[in-house]
């Protein structure tokens, strides 16, 4: 059984402006917290496309990981699926959208994930630590591409990470 974890952010600019900043994968570097020690190691340049690989370093919870993903879709400037092939989760799977919405663009990530360990690990520290990592994620996009605060009118759902939910 995978779950799924679900943001939303508002940007003031268009999918054009902001997909460069995802399409470059030495910024996550950028949007992810310090105390992960995250580096990604595959030299550059990255050619982003369909089946391409990168290797990544970092700590969970000061444990040493390495990590490679794989980009499954490539659909610039609207959406790109990266894939844990080697890692820390049994499964890893994060689809970032990118839709033209309010005059700006409604960023989606969603993250289909499974722990070793079950359900009962997830629960205990997994979810609580991906749940933290998106909302530092959240917060340092928001610093480097400003965004708008949603009126009252507009959903909750807007610029926060939905719960962890089991999915079939």
């Amino acid at each position: 059984m995978s779950h799924v974890l679900r943001t939303e952010q508002w940007f003031d600019r268009s999918p054009d402006e902001l997909f460069p900043f995802f399409a470059d994968a030495f910024n996550l570097e950028r949007i992810t917290p310090s105390f992960l020690r995250f580096r990604v190691v595959t030299p550059p340049p990255i050619e982003m496309e369909v089946g391409t690989l990168i290797d990544y370093r970092l700590r969970v919870r000061g444990v040493p990981v390495r990590w490679r993903t794989e980009i499954t879709a490539w659909e610039p400037p609207f959406r790109f699926v990266d894939e844990q092939t080697r890692g820390p989760y049994r499964t890893w799977i994060h689809e970032h959208r990118f839709e033209v919405a309010d005059g700006g663009t409604r960023m989606t990530d969603t993250v289909r994930y499974a722990a070793p360990g079950g359900r009962l690990v997830e629960r205990l520290v997994v979810d609580r630590d991906v749940a933290g990592i998106f909302e530092f994620r959240r917060r340092a996009l928001e610093e480097l591409f400003g965004n708008r605060q949603p009126d009252a009118s507009d959903s909750s759902r807007r610029n926060s990470a939905s719960p962890n939910r089991p999915s079939a």
